[in-house]
């Protein structure tokens, strides 16, 4: 195929992964109360399933503090496109993740072809971890980071006078922010994996670096998360596992590769 014939096949890839988007858009518009008073705004009222939980883990352990039991902050629309704005956002945005696996497959598609046999081999199941990962981590985002963020934020007060009247677009922006950039993180398990395959990485080289890694991991965090330290923390502490993780995979790649290495000295 010459350049133009791989521009063309590249173009009607993404244009099948756009179609999908539009299609999941297009659902999640058509269903507001879902949408909004079921997820969006789910994390901004106390019979949230994460607040739900905390409050019988905290019946359990007698601990009455673990019970978020109140949000002091009151939800306003200030502009007045504002609220059809954030119906279209929100639409997208929801469009994007339910169809992220066919669109990465889309993708996986115009590059698969370039890749010689065993490469096409060992990167067998790409598609189904690389979704898996990224909807694993807009879960843990949805459900873990962003109504605990959201909760510290709502009831931090610099003086008791001052009343919390959040605007939508804010509140919609930060949720997925968190969302998104959970979603992303996650990834890279993934990302060390491929990195592992091309040589560019080792585990003895992720170790050397690890405390490198924990300053970079750190930073990370806190530009993708709202400005607090719980958020940060948040977000960081399961980048820092899977930074773990990540260098058990490299290895484990390496010593797959060491096995093929011999077995093909000795045929």
């Amino acid at each position: 195929m010459t350049f133009l014939d791989h521009l063309e096949a590249l173009r009607w890839h993404l244009i099948r992964a756009a179609i999908a988007v539009v299609v999941f858009t297009i659902l999640a518009f058509s269903f507001p109360e879902i949408v909004f008073h079921e997820i969006i705004l789910g994390p901004s009222r106390t019979d949230f399933y994460t607040y739900r939980k905390l409050c019988e883990l905290g019946a359990q352990l007698n601990s009455s503090g673990l019970c978020i039991d109140k949000l002091p902050f009151v939800l306003q629309s200030r502009e007045l496109s504002s609220q059809f704005t954030m119906h279209m956002t929100s639409s997208f945005v929801i469009g994007l993740l339910l169809a992220f696996p066919y669109l990465f497959w889309e993708i996986w598609r115009f590059i698969k072809p370039g890749l010689y046999p065993h490469e096409q081999k060992n990167s067998r199941g790409a598609v189904f971890f690389v979704s898996f990962l990224f909807l694993l981590g807009c879960v843990f985002g949805y459900f873990i980071v962003s109504p605990l963020s959201i909760n510290f934020l709502a009831n931090y007060q610099v003086d008791p006078s001052i009343q919390n009247d959040i605007d939508l677009s804010a509140y919609i922006s930060t949720l997925m922010t968190l969302v998104l950039s959970c979603g992303i993180m996650f990834e890279l398990p993934m990302i060390v994996f491929f990195l592992s395959r091309a040589g560019l990485v080792s585990p003895e080289l992720m170790k050397l670096y690890r405390k490198h890694a924990i300053v970079v991991i750190l930073i990370v965090a806190a530009i993708l998360s709202p400005p607090d330290v719980l958020s940060m923390t948040l977000m960081g502490i399961p980048l820092l596992l899977l930074y773990e993780v990540s260098i058990h995979i490299s290895w484990l790649v390496r010593r797959r590769d060491v096995a093929r290495l011999n077995k093909q000295a000795t045929s």
